[in-house]
């Protein structure tokens, strides 16, 4: 095997940074055929980033939502056993458990047809290595290093690369690999334990789980091997995970070749055809399914230059931003696409936007930002954030959502601590864990200010940037340099899609005014210690349409999403945590009749009034003297609420 000669820094910038992821259209099946064998093995000629990320413990997050979200997810780490997420593991090994092994997804009947037993795991793997990273925290690597030593065993005991929690053992891969009759989604629950190895290698910089990532990755390459192309692509019909991203990343961690043709060959070419020349086949596809493919289609097109890659995977990015999203930034009904025309079909239901596919959407969008860093990129990596990712979490338990679906007067349900662990669970774990990766970037003499978040980022030894704000309870921040002598640098200060014109100030004097919406505020000098740079970034409320409905609107203030807080009208305490994700929809289902509203859209944003507290508004409802409480939907929990609002026509006395 060649080995690698990267250090370790530049395998991680080389990866991407530091913040590492149905039906198919027949109309493409027989082109898929005939160009698979030529897309395997194009000529590496790896595509140089325009700026990367800093790494996670040089970006240090302060008081604020995102620190508070992390820190309960640390709470909620901790608590979880690795040796009951190891018990099926060892058993297939041939190794007595250590511990009784967790329900949900784990090991309870109701979900073992879809094969996930084992991805919690490596998606808390994934978790913990993050959070050592961000927090530099022992007990994050201490329990990176007890799990990967635990694999290193089972793959030992076993006499074989896989590990496996299946109940059937690894016999099931075998029934997979020979296009046996098989239930769920094997292929996917391996991708992420790969992606859990390789991420305990990049953040906790365990030689051993190289070790098992690289024996894991060698059995992937033998047992594939006999596949013809049509075979394999013909597995690929079922989900799989980002298995083309981690073989890639596989690949540039160690320079072993048949990495980067494994990585080619589990391109699902009936996605990558279409998307390549830039035509839209994703209705009723299965959306979480397709975005782990894009991601690694992004990874190829990195290491290789391929062209069909780079066009797939803005082609992608672009369609489901601007024609499939909505106002919170995610996508899909019931985990699916949808015709963009028929918005107004699917806008009400409570189990639209999944959590997993903001998760994968924004690990697409880093990598997208870092090859060319547009401001389009980062303002949907905000708009995604807040009102997704952090409203996904449970202020209180810190525990997560499946779905956050708009139905009128429904409320957020979230996974139970052990007796869920859904796949939203699972990338809840690494979600809170990485807030850091994307407030800031840099070029070789420039530092882009992305995200207006509470944090400190180290540029380089004796040279950092502080960065203080209440942001977005307040319309600006401030940035002061710390340097121990004076440095020249580029510094690029994101002015948002929302804002419409921004203003910046240097040591209190204003030194530049923007009124270019979706831009950089590009500051160039000679900078001193203690100089401080203040940003002010005014906010409005604005109606955003559902796409193609205009009387169906969502409230906006600068980024945030504001929901209607609607209150607790027959609900009883606890019972927004639900174990059975299944039961999105059918559950909390007593008669309620949301207030509605009436009028012109923009008359009612002139009818809202502050409500005291920061960024919480009343509006009149139509028909009462009720005022509907706005707030911001990622503070909305434990009670029914609505994002979008059917407006009627205003009508006249007769």
């Amino acid at each position: 095997m060649m080995q690698s000669k990267l250090s370790r820094r530049q395998m991680l910038q080389r990866i991407g940074g530091l913040g590492l992821a149905a039906a198919t259209p027949n109309v493409f099946a027989t082109q898929a055929a005939a160009t698979q064998r030529q897309s395997l093995n194009p000529v590496p000629s790896p595509v140089a980033r325009q700026v990367t990320s800093f790494a996670l413990h040089d970006v240090e997050l302060m008081p604020g939502p995102f620190f508070q979200a992390r820190l309960r997810s640390q709470q909620y780490l901790l608590t979880l056993e690795p040796d009951r997420m190891l018990h099926t593991f060892r058993v297939n090994a041939g190794l007595p458990p250590k511990a009784e092994v967790y329900g949900g997804w784990e090991s309870n009947s109701t979900w073992a047809d879809i094969h996930c037993q084992g991805h919690t795991l490596g998606h808390y793997l994934s978790g913990c290595a993050l959070m050592f990273g961000a927090t530099q925290d022992a007990r994050f690597k201490q329990r990176t290093d007890y799990i990967v030593s635990e694999l290193r065993d089972c793959q030992t005991a076993s006499k074989s690369g896989l590990i496996t929690a299946f109940p059937e053992g690894n016999s099931l891969m075998d029934t997979v690999l020979s296009e046996g009759k098989y239930t769920g989604v094997p292929w996917y629950t391996l991708h992420k334990i790969y992606a859990g190895l390789r991420d305990a290698c990049l953040y906790t910089n365990n030689p051993t789980a190289r070790e098992v990532l690289v024996r894991f990755c060698d059995w992937a390459v033998t047992a594939t091997s006999p596949l013809t192309d049509a075979q394999f692509q013909k597995m690929l019909e079922s989900e799989h995970g980002g298995m083309n991203e981690v073989l890639a990343d596989a690949y540039a961690m160690t320079g072993d070749a048949r990495y980067l043709s494994l990585a080619n060959r589990f391109c699902h070419q009936s996605i990558l055809i279409p998307l390549a020349k830039n035509r839209d086949y994703l209705d009723g596809l299965h959306a979480n399914t397709q975005i782990p493919k894009i991601i690694g289609f992004r990874r190829l097109y990195q290491e290789t230059g391929q062209k069909d890659y780079q066009v797939a995977s803005e082609f992608f990015w672009k369609t489901v931003v601007n024609t499939r999203s909505f106002v919170n930034g995610n996508h899909g009904d019931d985990e699916h696409f949808f015709p963009p025309a028929k918005f107004s079909e699917h806008v009400f239901s409570a189990k639209a936007s999944e959590t997993c596919c903001e998760y994968n959407m924004l690990k697409l969008t880093k990598m997208l930002f870092e090859d060319s860093p547009s401001a389009a990129y980062a303002d949907f990596y905000e708009r995604a954030l807040y009102n997704d990712i952090l409203a996904s979490q449970d202020p209180d338990t810190g525990m997560v959502t499946y779905f956050q679906g708009n139905r009128p007067g429904y409320m957020k349900l979230y996974c139970t601590p052990i007796d869920s662990f859904w796949c939203c669970t699972g990338s809840g774990m690494e979600n809170h864990a990485k807030y850091n990766e994307s407030i800031y970037f840099k070029s070789e003499d420039a530092v882009y200010v992305n995200l207006f978040i509470p944090s400190t980022v180290r540029l380089r030894p004796g040279v950092s940037l502080a960065q203080t704000t209440q942001f977005p309870e307040q319309p600006g921040t401030k940035l002061q340099w710390k340097t121990d002598a004076p440095i020249h640098f580029r510094m690029k200060i994101r002015h948002p899609y929302w804002c419409k014109r921004a203003t910046v100030k240097i040591n209190g004097k204003v030194v530049l005014k923007s009124s270019d919406a979706s831009s950089y505020m590009e500051l160039d000098r000679e900078w001193h210690n203690g100089d401080l740079v203040e940003v002010d970034l005014p906010m409005h409320m604005r109606a955003v349409a559902l796409p193609g409905e205009e009387r169906i609107i969502a409230f906006v203030y600068g980024p945030v999403l504001l929901a209607g807080a609607l209150g607790r009208e027959g609900i009883s305490t606890g019972s927004d945590l639900n174990i059975n994700e299944r039961l999105y929809g059918s559950v909390l289902n007593t008669p309620f009749t949301p207030p509605t509203f009436s009028g012109d859209p923009h008359d009612l944003v002139r009818q809202a009034k502050p409500a005291g507290e920061a960024l919480h508004f009343d509006i009149p409802a139509s028909g009462s003297d009720t005022k509907i409480r706005l707030k911001p939907y990622y503070k909305i929990a434990h009670e029914r609420y609505a994002t979008y609002w059917k407006v009627s026509p205003e009508t006249s006395a007769v």
